[in-house]
């Protein structure tokens, strides 16, 4: 029978130890794990992920800050924005009932019409806004808002989006209506195992308020089932969302005011000067062979001793001299230096520098693909991990619960309507001819199906046949439809 080994002998087993030079016995570790001269000064604390979002307000405003202020970050938010969304990413039944499918389409067209609670954007707009808004702040909210029957509205729904700061960092475990064995933590309340059940919210945007000062008095509770929470959680466990750009505000920030530096000593470098030097008087004083006149001497009559103007050739009095400022320029390194800034800063936020500031100078199109494709990756990431599960299906849900309610469909129709296909807007060709030649090879080869490589495209391969269909009958009937190619045994 074996012999059961001790927790110490485990322990000790666990350690790899490893003979020194000198004889001594020293434990393999990493060196990052180390507290010698390297490491001393490197002091990163344990923190959980909740704790570590610690001062999230102000990482919040800096990154809008830096959206309104610095171009970098303008850029990148409309970059994120554009390849993200596009025009929109849209919902396509899957209901092989013609019938069917053309009531949910209608449906569900009637609705993004009139998506917004605000009443200034439709749905897909609504898309793009709470894209940019949780790539900014770190999150966003989604308020489902029922409607009344006499508000008009086909479909009795609208949504409402929420910037982060609707929804405090409250920590509580006895609240004013929160119900027994829940506790609320950063704002969000959760039940005895864990669940999401209610966030905490202001009446109104807390940086909207006419008072200085907000109490937590003034927070209501939103059920789960009535809002949505979009966000990227950096760690398991993390309930609140941080700002993408989190990591390279600090190098952006300080870039920024490099350049306006510079900026500023290029400005003060163009105000052409010219200092008038004279001798010291003696004797009578110059004449001026023009009039007749002394000089101008005096310093402080306020005119200038020499007018510049264009092609002019001045005279100047005996022993006067010009001498030009030489203000410095803004260095030789100057545009080597803020391209790998600026590469640090696009590397941070995961925008590719190309994208970010349009410089594509020395870059081949082989490098331009590989770098394109490898941020489409990111972006079909964000797209069915984040945005479509946590924002798009969702509110197709409520849409769903919401036209069975009204009597627009039947409950098991409303199941069905809730099921689809999301197509995210298609990528653009980056070498047309070679990216349509190879779905085409795809295709033959048996890769692909043509209706996948249409729905790849952001398209419905039902519609793309009826309209080919429709295409041929009336080219057909107005006789201007091309020729069949003849085959091998028409020869």
């Amino acid at each position: 029978m074996a012999r059961k080994r001790s927790r110490n002998t485990v322990a000790q087993a666990a350690a790899a130890v490893v003979p020194a030079a000198n004889g001594l016995v020293a434990r393999a570790q990493y060196d990052v794990a180390g507290h010698g001269r390297r490491m001393r000064g490197w002091r990163a604390p344990s923190s959980g992920p909740n704790r570590a979002a610690a001062g999230l307000e102000t990482i919040r405003n800096r990154s809008r800050d830096a959206v309104r202020n610095e171009w970098a970050g303008a850029a990148s938010e409309r970059v994120w924005g554009t390849n993200l969304v596009g025009t929109g990413i849209i919902a396509r039944p899957n209901s092989k009932d013609p019938a069917l499918k053309a009531l949910f389409t209608e449906i569900w067209n009637d609705f993004c019409a009139t998506a917004d609670a605000d009443g200034v954007l439709d749905f897909y707009g609504l898309q793009t806004l709470a894209v940019e808004a949780w790539r900014t702040s770190g999150e966003v909210f989604i308020r489902f808002r029922p409607r009344r029957a006499d508000d008009g509205l086909r479909v009795p729904l609208q949504i409402q989006l929420l910037e982060s700061d609707i929804v405090p960092q409250l920590d509580a475990d006895a609240w004013p209506g929160l119900p027994a064995g829940s506790r609320i933590r950063s704002g969000i309340e959760l039940d005895r195992i864990g669940r999401r059940a209610a966030y905490w919210c202001y009446r109104e945007h807390p940086g909207d308020s006419p008072t200085s000062a907000v109490s937590h008095s003034d927070l209501y509770r939103v059920p789960a089932t009535e809002m949505r929470h979009l966000f990227k959680p950096n760690r398991p466990g993390a309930l609140r969302g941080v700002p993408a750009s989190a990591a390279v505000l600090p190098k952006l920030r300080s870039v920024g005011n490099f350049d306006d530096a510079v900026l500023v000593r290029q400005e003060l470098a163009n105000l052409y000067t010219v200092f008038v030097t004279r001798p010291p008087e003696t004797g009578a004083p110059a004449i001026d062979p023009t009039t007749g006149q002394p000089y101008e001497t005096d310093p402080g009559s306020g005119g200038p001793m020499i007018g510049l103007e264009p092609g002019i050739s001045q005279e100047l009095a005996p022993g006067e001299d010009v001498k030009f400022s030489d203000p410095p320029d803004a260095g030789a390194n100057y545009p080597d230096f803020m391209r790998q800034q600026h590469l640090g800063v696009a590397s941070g936020s995961g925008t590719p520098y190309e994208l970010l500031t349009g410089d594509v100078r020395d870059v081949s199109d082989r490098t331009l693909r590989i770098v394109i494709n490898e941020f489409r990756r990111t972006c079909e990431q964000y797209q069915w991990q984040l945005i479509i599960p946590m924002f798009c299906q969702p509110v197709r849900d409520a849409v769903a619960r919401a036209a069975v309610l009204a009597g627009l469909l039947t409950p098991e129709q409303g199941r069905d309507f809730a099921r689809c296909t999301w197509s995210p807007h298609a990528w653009p060709y980056i070498h047309p001819t070679q990216d349509v030649q190879a779905k085409k090879m795809e295709k033959e080869a048996g890769f692909k199906s043509r209706s996948q490589i249409i729905a790849e495209r952001g398209d419905d391969a039902e519609q793309v046949d009826a309209d080919r269909a429709e295409d041929l009958a009336r080219e057909t009937r107005l006789g201007i439809a091309p020729p069949i190619p003849k085959g091998p045994a028409d020869a």
